[in-house]
């Protein structure tokens, strides 16, 4: 490698005062504090040369602080990097820039290898020992990390890395001990145009887009929270099935008057970044609404509060002003909750594919499942091992991060 006082380095391992090797095509690397102009003044010395043209094969560039890394591959004949030298030293002299130019292997378009996953590393923050665990572990799987770029700064930290190279599955196996030993979440998704054709999202209601089981505050009220706690804990784990637990839990609920369900829904407190993640996905043309294993006399008015396209939950019935302890109507439990996405989708004209489901009970796994993306959100153990991608950030918006978008994307969609 040889070093010249003009800026330029050039790698062909030749004496400066021989003519370097015929090469195909080269790499001009521009590095140094980003400014107007820079890249119209390497391209405008690229265009000049003569009085063979040069061919322009690939292009990446990014700035990382106010750093410009930029690089440039071209083609233009076996005397290229001698042709080089003195547009690139003017390039150098007159931007400040410090640039490298070296031989490439090829002079045809250069192969790139297939893009096929996106894994998002987020945290609050995100420790260095996670992106070294995740490369690490990417690189177990044969994987090869082919860029990286921060999503967003606040309300969590998250970093999208583009991977080529691994299954799914692998990957999906290999990252989830890694989130586990660094206390971040690392979602995987499959790139391309299916992760940005996304068109509705359908969310759960209790502990997903407000905090707390509104059954449990209504068992409050009855005078018989812990019994009801219990069951509502066995059936979100799995270990009952829903319809029978929510009938058991019902029934406990038997002469509440019924303006104490206006009570419990006036006390409601979204989950952080819930107004966010609705607000960004609409004004982005997403079809957004609710499925919910609750009661409708709550999730109605909260869906139209919201701004909600739709929603579906179960009716608690009612006689004389009182609750009778009963349902009416069909029960909305886990196969439910699939067929009502299901439903949804089809009345807007959406493929299945095209949906994002997010929720943390058993009883939500058939309805992430059917989603082109499920995401459990601070889920139990069951359901994050099965779903697409898990977040345990306490924010809902962090689902838009694992949808691809950035802070800055979000901010201008708000």
């Amino acid at each position: 490698m040889v070093r010249h006082d003009d800026g330029v380095t050039d790698r062909a391992a030749v004496p400066a005062s021989i003519d370097p090797p015929p090469a195909e095509g080269a790499l001009l690397t521009v590095t140094g504090a980003d400014r107007p102009g820079v890249t119209a003044t390497l391209f405008a010395a690229l265009g000049s040369l003569g009085p063979e043209p040069v061919e322009v094969l690939d292009v990446e560039q990014v700035v990382v602080h106010g750093q410009l890394v930029l690089g440039v591959v071209v083609a233009g004949g076996p005397a290229l990097l001698a042709r080089l030298r003195g547009p690139v030293a003017d390039v150098a002299a007159s931007t400040g820039m410090q640039v490298t130019v070296e031989p490439t292997t090829t002079a045809g378009p250069q192969r790139r290898r297939t893009v096929r996953h996106h894994v998002i590393v987020l945290g609050r923050p995100v420790p260095p020992a996670a992106v070294a665990g995740a490369a690490r572990a990417i690189a177990g799987v044969g994987g090869n990390i082919d860029a990286i770029r921060r999503l967003s700064d606040y309300p969590v930290t998250s970093f999208e890395l583009t991977v080529s190279g691994a299954g799914s599955t692998e990957l999906r196996t290999a990252l989830a001990t890694v989130a586990a030993e660094t206390g971040t979440d690392v979602a995987v998704e499959e790139a391309g145009l299916s992760r940005r054709s996304k068109r509705l999202i359908v969310l759960d209601v209790d502990s997903t887009l407000v905090r707390g089981e509104v059954i449990d505050e209504l068992a409050a009220r009855a005078g018989r929270a812990a019994e009801v706690a219990r069951i509502t804990a066995a059936a979100m784990n799995g270990e009952l099935d829903f319809e029978e637990s929510l009938r058991a839990r019902v029934g406990v609920l038997a002469g509440l008057p019924v303006g104490v369900l206006d009570e419990v829904r006036e006390h409601l407190v979204l989950t952080p970044g819930a107004r966010t993640l609705i607000r960004t996905l609409q004004r982005l043309g997403f079809r957004c609404g609710i499925v919910s294993g609750g009661f409708t006399q709550i999730t109605d008015p909260l869906a139209e509060a919201l701004g909600l396209d739709f929603a579906a939950a179960n009716t608690l019935e009612v006689a004389d002003g009182r609750l009778t302890g009963g349902l009416v109507g069909e029960v909305v439990d886990r196969a439910g909750k699939a067929r009502a996405l299901a439903r949804f989708a089809a009345e807007y004209g959406i493929p299945l594919e095209q949906t994002v489901a997010v929720g943390d009970g058993a009883n939500d796994l058939d309805m992430l499942n059917a989603a082109g993306l499920g995401i459990a959100f601070n889920a139990k153990p069951i359901v994050r091992e099965q779903a697409h991608a898990a977040l345990n950030q306490p924010y809902l918006d962090a689902v838009l991060q694992v949808l691809g978008f950035t802070r800055d994307e979000v901010l201008d969609a708000v």
